[in-house]
């Protein structure tokens, strides 16, 4: 590469925003605030850190953390020290992490004192991690286990002091990897999706330019820092020269007094993160502002209705963790300024157009051709460039069988609208064939989620002896509501074809969801697809 071309990485946003925000506060954490200066100085400190543990360019340094400044720090220190993050889901089991601690061949673990427990059974029998570290956060819980072999984190940090060699805020090679984040794993083991420099760096101006942040953003921690590396906003933030809230656990009260004490301007998650926020008792309209950037499944029309009534703007996304989280974006059309309110929730739903940063999206067929733009012709969306994985790390078959034909599978069906505008119908293991007839969960579960007494809703297949297979809809209700069976289903058969209504609605307390709010239907199907009921759908 030309020698005046400097490779691009999100290390360089740190470097210019301690210098250009340098008194600003960059980090709040309950009383403890951090300005860029100081975020500066604690990543250099803690990039010491790893480079005295033993930590060489190129290992993988596992963190297993919620949403602390140690977390957020780490996004920037672990690069710096030449290595690469694996950010691990906090709801894991033992095993779990195991796995994916030694499929990563991490070298370096960093736990919350709060998950102790998770790894205390493991921790003598990793094969590639020689150094556990426990940290504990001032606002969260000691640890009440031991874990063997451990030091805490201070006594880690203490080994910084020997290491004065210069620390460089640049990379060598752009394409090589920050990170590796690994998918929920809910149909085998977990995939570790690579992240290159160049793709965080690009995936960052997307969530600045699409979400709007600037120097004045206040963001608060709602998606988890794991998750996708939070949607590449640890990065974006720093790059705007915003500030970024922590917040350990997502619980509604405490994010309005959050929102409400800061002036918070930005925050991120699912539908379902959405929905605790806007039931909670100290829930209000707003009076300043407030972005909600929703992904991970789609917002029901009626949601997009509710948050708007409340002063919320939405910006809405799509992605996968191979896509560096949102790679799809709503984008808003003044002349829906015009559009009756439901006719305009209906047209935000939808999953929009390539991000700034991304290339188009396709909706191909099984030749891989692209399927009309009508708005009705089914098939697989496929996406490639800057913001799409390097690979799954360690697995060349599940990557070439991943990027077949030069685009990224996936595994989401929808349409193609006249106006380029690509909406979501279903996970492809998720559409329901009925007699022959596909039914899309998405749409029932949308009707369903028009009516009044409907705080959630998830739609799944059931076993049929006549048809294969059924929709059956489980519902939480709103506080204080009680629909009947009977009511909830009149109502999706006066919205919808009457052969896509369930026959049976199933009223629950709660949804069966992942650590970042999205529905865990497998769960669901297991229980109703176990036993005879598994012979019948053959």
């Amino acid at each position: 590469m030309d020698t005046w071309i400097t490779e691009l990485t999100p290390l360089s946003f740190l470097r210019r925003s301690a210098t250009v925000h340098a008194g600003k506060v960059a980090v709040v954490h309950g009383g403890e605030t951090w300005t860029y200066r100081e975020f500066a100085e604690r990543v250099e400190q803690r990039a010491r850190m790893l480079r005295a543990a033993g930590v060489r360019p190129g290992d993988r340094v596992a963190y297993l953390m919620p949403n602390t400044p140690e977390m957020l720090a780490a996004h920037f220190a672990v690069p710096l020290a030449g290595a690469v993050l694996v950010a691990i889901n906090t709801r894991l089991a033992p095993e779990e992490v195991r796995y994916i601690l030694d499929h990563s061949g991490a070298t370096v673990l960093v736990l919350d004192a709060e998950y102790a427990p998770t790894v205390a059974p493991i921790a003598g029998s990793l094969e590639t991690v020689r150094t556990i570290a426990v940290a504990v956060d001032p606002l969260g819980p000691r640890a009440t286990v031991e874990v063997p072999g451990s030091v805490t984190f201070d006594v880690l940090l203490a080994g910084a002091a020997g290491d004065e060699d210069e620390l460089v805020w640049a990379v060598h090679d752009e394409r090589a990897p920050i990170s590796i984040n690994y998918t929920s794993g809910t149909t085998g083991r977990p995939k570790g999706v690579v992240y290159t420099h160049r793709g965080a760096y690009l995936n960052s101006f997307g969530e600045i330019f699409h979400s709007g942040h600037d120097a004045d953003s206040v963001y608060l921690w709602t998606l988890p820092m794991f998750h996708c590396n939070g949607w590449c906003t640890a990065w974006a933030l720093v790059a705007a020269g915003g500030t970024q809230i922590c917040l350990r656990e997502v619980r509604g009260d405490r994010v309005w007094e959050l929102i409400d004490h800061h002036r918070v301007t930005h925050l991120n998650g699912a539908p379902t993160v959405v929905s605790t926020i806007m039931r909670a008792d100290r829930a209000h309209t707003l009076d300043h502002p407030l972005v909600v950037t929703t992904a991970g499944a789609p917002p029901s029309p009626t949601t997009i209705r509710q948050m708007e009534r409340m002063g919320f703007r939405i910006v809405h996304v799509y992605g996968l963790t191979e896509t560096y989280g949102p790679y799809s974006v709503n984008e808003y059309q003044r002349a829906w300024d015009d559009l009756a309110p439901d006719e305009r929730a209906q047209l935000r739903a939808r999953q929009g157009v390539g991000m700034l940063q991304a290339d188009g999206i396709r909706v191909v067929d099984e030749s891989f051709r692209d399927v009309p733009r009508d708005g009705r012709t089914m098939g697989e969306i496929v996406m490639r460039g800057n913001n799409v994985m390097q690979g799954y790390f360690q697995d060349p078959e599940g990557t070439a069988k991943a990027f077949a034909g030069g685009w990224f599978h996936s595994g989401d069906l929808g349409v193609m609208h006249p106006d380029g505008y690509v909406e979501l119908r279903d996970r492809a293991k998720d559409v329901i064939i009925s007699g022959g007839e596909n039914i899309s969960t998405i749409e029932v579960e949308h009707a369903l989620a028009a009516h009044p007494d409907v705080l959630e809703v998830a739609v799944i297949g059931v076993p049929d002896p006549r048809w294969g297979e059924r929709p059956k809809a489980f519902v939480v209700p709103r506080p204080g509501r009680n629909p009947s069976e009977s009511e909830l289903i009149a109502h999706v058969r006066s919205r919808i074809a009457r052969y896509k209504a369930p026959r049976e609605v199933e009223i629950v307390a709660e949804l069966p969801k992942t650590s970042t709010g999205k529905v865990q239907k497998y769960e669901l199907r297991e229980k109703e697809w176990s036993g005879e009921a598994l012979r019948i759908r053959g």
